[in-house]
């Protein structure tokens, strides 16, 4: 019969590889001795012992008079309450009477201090003067007035600019009207129907030229000093 040359090498390997829970019959594991059974509140953590203060014996100080202490007897006073109150009462300030508003018949009070009738705001030290952000943007604003007035005196001196006289303003600003009244009353001349390109191109011409008008002569309608360029 054929034996091959590698079986006690396999067996022993076999024999390595096997764990005890494969093997035939149970494992040969100690058994717990039936004294060491587990007993209650055994796995609950235990806090470490306490250790003993050097200064454990002396007690703390109490506020609390003790009892073997007795009171002072014997100490009387000469002290007047009654001319001492007296003489308080009468020296004394008297209470104001604190201020309060009723607002139903029936006598309700509420405080006069809460309820905004007392007039707080204007007894303010700072109450009518004019803040300090208002006083600075003022003289941000006067600051580049001067600079504008200066750059245009600058640019008029080199003759770039010039001023509109006020006969010149006026007959512009006439003029202006003129020209919108003629492009308005063309604009009121269209036909009703509108339906072909030609007339809707004429219709879109005349409202660009009624705007641009418009805004020419609010321009110079709302600024009295302009000034054009020299050629």
């Amino acid at each position: 019969r054929y034996v091959s040359t590698f079986r006690p090498s396999v067996k022993c390997e076999t024999e390595k590889s096997k764990a005890q829970w494969k093997t035939m019959g149970p494992a040969k594991v100690e058994v717990p001795s039936p004294k060491n059974f587990l007993q209650k509140h055994s796995k609950e953590p235990k806090l470490p012992e306490r250790k003993k203060e050097q200064d454990s014996r002396k007690m703390p100080t109490l506020s609390v008079p003790r009892k073997t202490d007795h009171p002072l007897m014997g100490i009387q006073s000469k002290k007047n309450f009654i001319n001492a109150n007296a003489v308080a009462a009468i020296m004394g300030l008297a209470k104001k009477p604190q201020p309060v508003y009723v607002d139903r018949r029936q006598g309700d009070k509420h405080l006069l201090e809460t309820s905004g009738l007392v007039p707080k705001y204007v007894k303010k030290k700072d109450y009518g003067i004019i803040p300090k952000y208002v006083t600075q943007r003022d003289e941000e604003i006067k600051r580049a007035q001067k600079e504008h007035e200066a750059y245009i005196l600058e640019s008029l001196k080199k003759r770039a600019m010039k001023r509109l006289s006020d006969e010149e303003r006026n007959s512009v600003l006439q003029g202006l009207k003129k020209n919108w009244e003629e492009v308005h009353h063309e604009f009121q001349g269209l036909s009703v129907d509108i339906d072909t390109i030609p007339k809707k191109m004429h219709k879109e011409k005349l409202e660009s030229q009624m705007k641009q008008l418009e805004h020419d002569i609010d321009v110079i309608e709302k600024h009295k000093v302009i000034y054009i360029a020299n050629e």
